[in-house]
């Protein structure tokens, strides 16, 4: 069963363009740092689930494309490394405490804004767009995911 994703990026440390310019336009979700989002990617995803990839920190946040999970979880390479701000002194090799999935891009959309998403009532429950959510992965519901696919982006 396939499930959907909803994965942020700052675009000015990973843009949708600049996945797009790497090989396979497939790039490993590094960094997170958060025990709820570092679990969906651990115990939930799948290769061939769904992602919306979202630029935030940014602008005009908002989706910028449509993605799929292309590798199960396996430990993110930043905790081990004392150069990276994501280094973590508690993960080991034996031990890791990070893990992150590739995510591969389907096709880039146009920018499907906040505000956008806001104002459509099909949405309103979406977990994203709730009040002090503040993680950089949330599933999202079937029915949104259709929603946004159908009627948002269509076939641009």
């Amino acid at each position: 069963m396939s499930r959907y994703w909803l994965m942020k990026s700052e675009p000015s440390v990973i843009s949708i363009d600049d996945v797009l310019a790497m090989p396979q336009q497939t790039v490993d979700w590094w960094g997170v740092r958060n025990y709820q989002a570092r679990n969906f990617m651990r115990d939930q995803m799948s290769v061939g689930d769904g992602v919306f990839f979202y630029h935030s920190s940014c602008p005009e946040p908002g989706i910028a494309g449509v993605a799929e999970v292309a590798r199960q979880a396996y430990p993110d390479r930043t905790q081990f490394d004392p150069a990276s701000p994501y280094f973590d002194a508690k993960a080991t090799a034996e031990n890791p405490r990070w893990m992150n999935v590739d995510v591969r891009i389907v096709r880039k959309t146009r920018l499907i804004s906040l505000d956008e998403l806001r104002a459509h009532a099909e949405l309103a429950s979406m977990r994203t767009l709730q009040r002090g959510n503040r993680l950089s992965i949330t599933p999202v519901d079937p029915a949104e995911w259709k929603f946004i696919i159908e009627k948002l982006i269509g076939t641009q």
